[in-house]
């Protein structure tokens, strides 16, 4: 069982940046794929991006080059440094671990000035 908590959110204007943590618990960490996926209000969620336990990283065509996840296996902790915000990416945000098997809670984003 892995619990994961989110942390980072808030309110920041267009072009601003926010770091997402993301806290697992467990002794397994090191060996799930770690995701972000998001959910705008009226609209599906979505894979924003994904860590494998190797470091491979990808990512949602509309956050390319202006989002990054990585992850500190010492601290069971995975991020999402996002720069260059838009409204558009508006959403809560969540961490999930094992390719979507564990979720957490989430965290609102809100892009606007």
């Amino acid at each position: 069982q892995v619990q994961l908590v989110e942390s980072g959110g808030g309110l920041v204007q267009p072009g601003g940046s926010l770091r997402l943590s993301c806290a697992a618990s467990g002794s397994t960490f090191s060996g799930y794929t770690m995701g972000w996926y998001r959910q705008a209000p009226g609209k599906q969620r979505e894979l924003v991006a994904d860590i494998t336990r190797y470091g491979s990283t990808s990512y949602a065509d509309s956050v390319k080059g202006r989002f990054t996840i990585s992850r500190d296996n010492a601290k069971n902790t995975v991020y999402l440094e996002m720069n260059s915000l838009k409204p558009e990416d508006t959403a809560v945000y969540y961490c999930t671990a094992a390719y979507g098997a564990y979720w957490g809670q989430g965290t609102q984003v809100t892009v606007s000035s």
